[in-house]
């Protein structure tokens, strides 16, 4: 692995990710992946969209409101959340992609640990493969991916929705979370993934504690090294309520300013669920600095 300085990056962060079918080069500004959660319990959205018809205009408007990237998913990840069976998963996002086939023309991530219901999603037109457990839940999945040439994203996470959150331990918690990705990286390679293909996430909040998430932003720029786009879903998670000193806020605000932090240290994707207020904000940052 190569060695591991905290503060300015060793190499300068990715400017591209090759997709399925096209691929995403990344500017000054982080690309906006906007969350679309077709489930009944997901944490912050969970109910919200899990109609079809709310969940083809809600994919709509952030397509409108600048979204650079659309992740669907159909079984929530929040901690101590229940799995669901492939055949439900399939039930809740197929009819979704369905509608959206030929409506939206930014790439569509699938959100999902089956390699099942990421095969469906793939020929109804998904780009990318946003897997949580880093391709290890299913054995099929890398297969998938290689075979399909979808772009991936391989997430940390210590050990399952329903226990990760129990006692996270670590004892230097980004540099173990750094050489994971590192191992994975070289793992999918192995397998006869494409290097350009893959994409890699921190997992914050996926077996995290308050102060790991804080550590993991802080220091966002050295995953740099590993040479691949870095996507970071902070959005709305527990760690902001904690900084604001009251749960019940609104964590949209406090989720805008974690992201200009990740966009200051050259994060290239945000997964985020207020794409307008980050589009906004990022169009203002262009205009006063060039940024």
């Amino acid at each position: 692995m190569p060695s591991i300085h905290q503060g300015i990056p060793t190499l300068q962060p990715a400017k591209s990710w090759s997709l399925r079918t096209r691929q995403l080069d990344f500017g000054k500004r982080p690309c906006i992946m906007g969350i679309l959660n077709v489930t009944p319990d997901s944490f912050s959205d969970g109910g919200s969209f899990f109609t079809v018809e709310s969940a083809v205009d809600r994919a709509k408007q952030m397509e409108d409101a600048g979204a650079d990237i659309l992740d669907i998913g159909g079984e929530s990840t929040r901690p101590y959340s229940q799995s669901v069976d492939t055949d439900e998963e399939l039930t809740r996002i197929i009819p979704v992609l369905q509608r959206l086939d030929g409506k939206i023309s930014i790439p569509i991530s699938i959100d999902t640990t089956k390699a099942e219901v990421a095969r469906a999603a793939i020929e109804l037109g998904a780009e990318i493969i946003n897997d949580v457990s880093g391709f290890e839940a299913d054995p099929q999945m890398i297969e998938l991916a290689r075979t399909s040439q979808a772009g991936l994203c391989a997430m940390h996470r210590q050990g399952t929705p329903q226990t990760m959150q129990e006692n996270p331990t670590y004892k230097h918690c980004v540099l173990e979370i750094l050489q994971y990705l590192w191992d994975r990286d070289q793992q999918l390679i192995s397998s006869g993934i494409t290097p350009e293909k893959i994409c890699l996430d921190p997992g914050i909040g996926f077996g995290k504690l308050h102060e790991h998430n804080l550590q993991l932003v802080q220091s966002a720029e050295v995953f740099h090294q590993l040479r691949r786009p870095i996507l970071v879903g902070h959005s709305r998670k527990g760690f902001i309520g904690k900084v604001l000193s009251n749960k019940d806020l609104p964590r949209d605000a406090g989720t805008l300013g974690v992201s200009f932090a990740l966009a200051q240290r050259g994060i290239q994707i945000l997964r985020v669920h207020d794409v307008a207020m980050h589009a906004q904000a990022f169009r203002l940052l262009e205009a006063i600095d060039g940024f």
